[in-house]
């Protein structure tokens, strides 16, 4: 009767644990004095959404309701730095990142797994593969991503100048948020004649970039720009999705996604014509159909 008892309750805590995983907010410790602000909810196989860059996870709020509905466990987090994750001075190099990545997945206990990195995300999704043998997860999705290397060197004369990235790093050390506000506009296509948000939508993307911390927001613009991911692609065995749009200025589909896809073997490359870097709103119906077809093959 006794060891009955006990088998009772402990099956009753791991019920709780189990409720705990699920359907809230909270905050993981990933590395001594680092908490991550995590949004898990839904039930079903899980998918982590990681945001861009200098983004935090509330960009996803189209494509967490839309797959939530759809029967998915959905994780979207703050990346370190961004959000309301801790702020720490140094850890925003990529396999810093993605050993963050490793701990959420590893305390929450997640299996078959879709990772889906949007811009910089991509960069994680790709380092998990090579970093951790892509433990867990079943397949990737890479949005808009940076991937596979966006500095200019010699043998990679397409990408961007040292210079420029330069010049980035200066106008957010001048005026940081002068500078988001200009970005947004670039970010999502924004001009005299083409306006696919409102301009209380895109202030508050603006808003959601200026909570990121100035160190975060120039040492992660060193880390996209500057990691070269050509040689971890081959790391990538599972089924993959990329999307990338024609028109995206931030992250030029000639330089990431089109030599991304030439690159991983098992994957379903779709080019969104005309579309700018931010996607997830700009073309968020067609997205979140393209995702969930994917997540159901």
């Amino acid at each position: 009767m006794e060891n009955n008892v006990i088998n009772i309750s402990t099956t009753l805590r791991e019920s709780e644990t189990d409720v705990l995983h699920q359907n809230t907010d909270k905050y993981i410790e990933t590395a001594q004095n680092v908490k991550l602000y995590v949004k898990d909810y839904g039930k079903g196989n899980p998918v982590i959404l990681i945001h861009g860059w200098p983004l935090s996870n509330e960009m996803w709020e189209y494509q967490m309701n839309f797959l939530i509905q759809n029967n998915y466990r959905v994780i979207a987090y703050d990346r370190r730095g961004f959000g309301k994750s801790s702020q720490p001075w140094d850890g925003y190099d990529y396999n810093t990142l993605t050993d963050d990545l490793n701990a959420i997945i590893i305390q929450l206990k997640l299996e078959n797994v879709t990772l889906v990195g949007f811009s910089m995300g991509g960069g994680e999704v790709v380092r998990y593969f090579s970093r951790y043998k892509g433990k867990n997860v079943s397949k990737a999705v890479l949005i808009s991503s940076i991937v596979p290397f966006l500095l200019k060197t010699e043998d990679n004369p397409e990408g961007r100048p040292k210079e420029k990235s330069e010049a980035t790093a200066a106008a957010i050390n001048e005026d940081r948020i002068g500078f988001l506000d200009n970005f947004g506009r670039i970010f999502f296509g924004v001009n005299i004649i083409n306006k696919p948000l409102s301009t209380p939508l895109l202030e508050y993307y603006r808003d959601l970039c200026a909570m990121a911390s100035p160190r975060a927001t120039l040492q992660c613009a060193e880390s996209l720009n500057t990691t070269d991911f050509r040689d971890e692609l081959q790391t990538i065995k599972v089924p993959t999705l990329i999307i990338h749009g024609t028109d995206d200025k931030n992250v030029p589909i000639e330089v990431s996604s089109e030599k991304t896809a030439k690159a991983i073997e098992n994957n379903t490359f779709i080019i969104y014509e005309g579309a700018p870097h931010g996607l997830f709103y700009t073309e968020k119906d067609k997205l979140n159909k393209d995702l969930l077809e994917f997540l159901n093959s």
